[in-house]
């Protein structure tokens, strides 16, 4: 199925891809997890080259569409160092706004809104390891969506699964666990609403 080092084909992305969007629990040493490895392997020499050597905001953007496998919408910028463990599964809106060193593992798809906003530093985790010890090296995806005129402080985590809502405000250090309610700012570890906006 891949051999390592190979670039990956057209054929294994959109399979990977399908399988990720499943929600289905991946099997550690599968052939869902060997292509998991292989797009973190492609990710690292993309994210590495973008990270090592800045050139422009203009350079960034090609980077990231290389990265993304896709044309970026209008307006959309981010300030490196930005890592992810996949770049195949991550689908911005207009006018994003990424500040550095934020950490995407997008596996289960990560989702952000026009205009959003991420912090500093803000890690979005779209994988979960299974609770049993035996299976532990097992993974689940779920998909993470941020909502339009989100904004997400510095520091921010969002887990596996949750949505934050249009208009959402999550304060510096955060850890969002379970879904926000568009046009509330909550804050804490765990989040909590802290009052609507």
């Amino acid at each position: 199925m891949y051999e390592d080092g190979e670039d990956l084909t057209q054929e294994q992305i959109d399979y990977f891809l399908e399988r990720m969007n499943s929600g289905e629990e991946v099997e550690a040493g599968s052939d869902v997890h060997r292509l998991m490895t292989a797009a973190s392997e492609r990710a690292m020499r993309i994210t590495s080259r973008m990270n090592a050597a800045f050139s422009s905001l203009s350079d960034t953007r090609a980077q990231l569409e290389e990265l993304w496998r896709c044309e970026l919408p209008e307006g959309v910028g981010v300030f490196p160092p930005f890592t992810t463990d996949c770049g195949l599964n991550t689908h911005v809106g207009e006018g994003v706004f990424i500040n550095a060193g934020a950490r995407f593992q997008d596996q289960g798809g990560i989702y952000i809104g026009d205009r959003a906003l991420l912090g500093h530093n803000c890690v979005i985790a779209t994988l979960n390891h299974d609770m049993d010890p035996a299976k532990r090296a097992n993974m689940l995806p779920a998909p993470v969506r941020i909502g339009c005129d989100a904004w997400l402080g510095a520091n921010v985590t969002v887990l596996p699964g949750v949505t934050i809502g249009d208009g959402a405000v999550v304060a510096a250090g955060a850890v969002v666990t379970k879904d926000v309610a568009p046009n509330t700012v909550v804050g804490g570890v765990p989040a909590k609403f802290i009052k609507a906006c």
